[in-house]
């Protein structure tokens, strides 16, 4: 049975995720289906760019991932499946992807890429604004059924990226900013484990300034400060995180995406 991992920008009011399932199971019944999300930010292919690259690493060998968040839908972007590594996409070819083939270019993964031309592999009748239900979802059932990937249309080298912001070093530091707001009010930053380096040996040395803020020092825990006080540590993806323990850092700094932060020893 193959995993089907579904993303997308519909929330969960009015029925289109189910429906996207229904498409997918009259196709291959024996499908397994994740709800990855449904509350991406609409249009936001930035934060579903982000969320798809620290997700999809962690599904079984060729998965499908079908990603929906598609601003540009019934317009000439192209319909596109993906292999990356041992992971399969399918969604607009709008950047979505950007993070994860980075990361598969550095590391050497297998990658092919098809623009889904073939109209046998969607369902009978397309409309303009709803591709998730007549063509990603059936090609994600096909996939499933075993269906090979080049046979679902035609191969391309050059798929969209996109222009991501990089944290920008200093003389002692980082200069970067918040590219994600999760569920709890943590914020999020392209300063990455990486970027600290050596400094993350001495943690009580290093400083984050973000609006007008400065928090001294670094945790590795949650659990090391105390309930409602402003720390920094490392979050599970490597990427440096503000938070408050027990609380929401972007309600107590009125932060936005965008917003610069910087890490000085």
């Amino acid at each position: 049975m193959t995993a089907i991992s579904l993303m997308t920008d519909f929330g969960i009011k009015d029925g289109n995720v189910g429906v996207m399932k229904g498409v997918i199971w009259s196709i291959a019944p024996h499908a397994l289906i994740s709800d990855l999300s449904h509350m991406i930010a609409p249009q936001n292919i930035r934060e579903a760019a982000l969320i798809f690259a620290r997700s999809a690493p962690y599904f079984p060998e060729n998965s499908v991932h079908v990603v929906v968040v598609d601003p540009g839908v019934g317009t000439d972007r192209r319909p596109m499946a993906a292999k990356l590594g041992n992971q399969l996409y399918v969604g607009p070819d709008n950047g979505i992807i950007t993070l994860l083939l980075e990361r598969a270019e550095q590391e050497s993964w297998p990658l092919e890429f098809v623009h889904l031309d073939k109209p046998e592999f969607w369902l009978e009748n397309v409309s303009h604004v709803f591709h998730g239900r007549d063509i990603f979802a059936p090609v994600a059932g096909h996939l499933a059924r075993g269906v090979p990937l080049a046979e679902l249309g035609t191969r391309f080298p050059d798929p969209v990226r996109l222009e991501l912001p990089r944290p920008e070093q200093l003389p002692n530091g980082w200069r970067g900013e918040i590219i994600h707001i999760d569920h709890f009010g943590n914020l999020a930053s392209n300063i990455r484990v990486e970027n600290l380096s050596k400094a993350l040996t001495k943690m009580e040395s290093i400083t984050v300034h973000l609006a007008d803020t400065a928090i001294m020092g670094m945790v590795n825990t949650f659990g090391e400060r105390q309930p409602g006080e402003l720390v920094a540590l490392l979050g599970s993806t490597g990427n440096l995180i503000v938070s408050v323990v027990n609380g929401s850092a972007a309600a107590w700094l009125d932060v936005k995406i965008g917003d610069t932060i910087e890490v000085e020893w």
